[in-house]
């Protein structure tokens, strides 16, 4: 585990402690937090890997749809 110290302006520190921002289980909690979403976010791109691969034929007609929706869009 790595110590950081930072430096706080005296009110912002002061309001990050009585609202116990600061206390070792709320870190505790944020960083299994941050490594669940990590995780997750892993999960996504690995499904998205999973995906078959689009022509540039496909991916030319994808952009050209979805213009012409923006476009209805703007004249609405």
């Amino acid at each position: 585990m790595r110590t950081i110290q930072i430096t706080l302006p005296d009110e912002l520190a002061e309001g990050a402690e009585r609202a116990g921002v600061l206390a070792p289980e709320v870190l505790e909690k944020l960083q299994k937090r941050s490594l669940a979403d990590l995780l997750a976010a892993a999960e996504r791109i690995s499904a998205v890997n999973d995906l078959p691969y689009m022509s540039p034929e496909e991916v030319a007609e994808e952009i050209k749809l979805m213009r012409a929706e923006k476009r209805s869009l703007k004249s609405a």
